[in-house]
């Protein structure tokens, strides 16, 4: 599902002030494919930040694992807090840094599940046992010990020792609707270059503001 710009598009984004941009979705897509060959791990590893009931906000590490004109994907467990925060607030924040290349994008937006054909497409793609683990684990409830959850691991691979493994119900996708992006890139003595893109509705036409830094 990722998107990847074409190699003229991505030397211009990427060389030179990448300030002239005009749409913020390409440029990520030029700046994404050079983080893939420059991270030496996760290039598509981003913050997901979230609030709960109270407003209390709430931040971790998730894997990037599509995106297009739509929106950025991550799948999880439904049941864990991010899931739960998501269904009652659906808006949330994402922060990419890729520090082989002095580079941060940040963006924030609207939030909504995907449907369960994506799902459950996505789903088949991923190794055997991290499908089990779907099924095992109680994402970020208590767990009285790793024999425990070893002991779960192993009672989902009798269940399912033969033939493939059908999705979770309370696992699936959300996509983060962007109306925000910014682009940073670092520059000598913090005079940092930072690009904004912001519209107020999915539908609406991206307008380009210089930030100092």
């Amino acid at each position: 599902m990722f998107n990847s710009a074409s190699n003229q598009t991505a030397n211009v984004l990427t060389s030179g002030d990448f300030t002239s941009a005009d749409e913020p979705l390409r440029l990520f897509g030029a700046w994404f494919e050079e983080a893939k060959r420059a991270e030496p791990q996760d290039a598509n590893a981003m913050t997901l930040a979230t609030v709960d009931a109270d407003g209390m906000p709430n931040a971790r590490m998730v894997l990037l694992k599509g995106f297009d004109e739509q929106g950025f994907v991550f799948y999880t467990n439904l049941d864990s807090p991010k899931g739960r925060e998501l269904g009652q607030t659906p808006k949330a924040a994402l922060v990419f840094h890729w520090k082989s290349l002095s580079r941060q994008v940040r963006l924030r937006g609207t939030v909504e599940r995907v449907d369960d054909a994506e799902a459950d497409s996505y789903f088949g793609t991923r190794p055997r046992l991290a499908q089990i683990g779907a099924w095992a684990s109680k994402q970020s409830a208590p767990l009285e010990s790793r024999m425990a959850f070893e002991k779960a691991i192993a009672l989902q691979m009798a269940r399912f020792a033969v033939g493939s493994i059908s999705r979770p119900p309370n696992w699936s996708g959300f996509r983060i609707i962007p109306l925000a992006m910014e682009f940073w890139q670092d520059r000598p003595y913090r005079l940092h270059d930072r690009l904004q893109f912001q519209r107020t509705t999915q539908d609406a036409s991206w307008q380009r503001t210089r930030l100092f830094p």
